[in-house]
């Protein structure tokens, strides 16, 4: 029997001709991530250990996202932490402020990861990293420390669902729509400890911010990971990118998956993904009125320069309605400066929007957006558990872009064909 893509990147970093589905194995990591959350926990097991040094100065990559700029003393003492230790072992790729992003943003732009990688971060969305065609999956902080110290990891090798994917998205649809539908389709569990391969001839049609949005919320429906077929779109965003040599994996014609889910993009509406799970979802035309307090745009999973497009296509000449906050954060300083350029910035102050310096901060409900009781966001986020982005009392609805910054003009939920 044949192998998945993802299995066949796992056998070629743990030095096997061949692996199947359940076996354990030890690989050899490509990169280790961490954060200004996971990795102070990743430091104190480092030590514990007594590890002499990270097994590569130039395959550690430290991001200081999740409260930066620090929004109070224990941030300030985390992020102190990080920064002792990148500077003690010589670890080149730390990010702070005033160079940081969002991780899961950053790493792929600074072509840290690429086609054939093997990644592991202390991250949940360290999934993101399939959409280039790289095994990345997110691990516990002492699994961090392990791999920062040997370069090494223990895998389950997963079995796989394949999405196959035809036709093209219509306008106002995006990938986050796609993931969406697909997670509505399957539930939060309909995927565990399984790798989602997408492949088809609708690939093609998804440019690489869906792709990296589609395989960011992997995870929402238990999955070890995403994965897309490397192609010319990923080879083009790869190139004079990418720090190492692309390698391309494909799927055996007998590789084996547990299910095959089809999927016409052709068909697909823009969609919500209603309190309180990722799996609640309805098309646009099936919300009704629902009234919102604030507009979030942004994270790892809708904070890149497309994203910030489409929303600045829709409050271009418009105002935020009163009452609604809304708040935008690109992923990080790149394309904060190509948004600047582009005159995004001044659509979205203009319209009534504050812009914040990248940060994953209103996402997991740390700062710069806190939801108080009774308050309803639509956000272009990953998740909406209780209490995410607040007060366990309220609400968070995701979106795409387009619908959140409708959304922010109109007060309710809105569909952004019909503002």
């Amino acid at each position: 029997m044949g192998m998945t893509m993802s299995q066949k990147i796992l056998a070629a970093h743990a030095g096997l001709d061949e692996v199947k589905a359940g076996q354990l194995i030890e690989a050899k990591l490509d990169l280790v991530l961490g954060n200004d959350i996971t990795t102070p926990v990743a430091i104190n097991e480092f030590e514990r250990c007594g590890a002499a040094g990270v097994f590569d100065t130039e395959r550690v990559a430290l991001v200081m996202d999740h409260f930066t700029p620090n929004k109070d003393i224990k941030a300030a003492e985390q992020t102190k932490k990080v920064r002792t230790f990148a500077r003690k072992y010589d670890v080149l790729n730390y990010f702070d402020v005033g160079e940081m992003g969002i991780e899961h943003a950053l790493l792929p732009e600074k072509g840290l990861v690429g086609p054939g990688d093997l990644v592991i971060g202390a991250d949940s969305h360290t999934c993101t990293y399939g959409a280039l065609g790289a095994f990345s999956t997110g691990v516990g902080s002492t699994d961090m420390a392990a791999g920062m110290a040997t370069g090494r990891a223990w895998f389950k090798v997963p079995t796989a669902i394949k999405v196959n994917l035809t036709g093209t998205l219509q306008k106002y649809v995006s990938g986050k729509d796609v993931i969406l539908h697909l997670i509505g389709l399957i539930g939060v569990d309909g995927a565990l400890y399984q790798s989602l391969e997408f492949t088809g001839e609708g690939v093609a049609a998804l440019n690489i911010d869906d792709r990296l949005c589609i395989a960011n919320m992997a995870i929402e429906a238990g999955a070890k990971n995403g994965i897309f077929p490397v192609d010319e779109v990923t080879m083009a965003y790869c190139k004079d990118r990418f720090q190492r040599s692309p390698v391309k994996y494909e799927a055996d014609d007998d590789a084996e998956y547990d299910r095959v889910v089809d999927i016409d993009l052709n068909t697909l509406r823009p969609t919500v993904a209603f309190p309180h799970l990722p799996e609640n979802t309805r098309t646009i035309d099936e919300v009704g009125k629902i009234k919102i307090d604030q507009a979030v745009i942004g994270s790892c999973t809708n904070g890149r320069i497309t994203d910030l497009r489409a929303a600045a296509d829709i409050l271009r000449g418009r105002k935020v309605a009163r009452d609604v906050r809304c708040i935008i954060f690109p992923g990080t300083q790149q394309i904060y400066l190509d948004a600047l350029h582009e005159g995004l910035i001044e659509d979205f102050i203009k319209a009534g929007a504050v812009v914040s310096t990248p940060t994953c901060g209103p996402c997991l409900g740390g700062h710069m957006g806190i939801l108080a009781k009774g308050e309803r966001a639509i956000s272009t986020t990953n998740r909406n558990f209780v209490g995410r982005m607040g007060h366990v009392e309220s609400e968070v609805y995701l979106s795409s872009p387009a619908v959140a910054a409708a959304s922010a003009v109109t007060g309710f939920i809105t569909d952004p064909a019909k503002i």
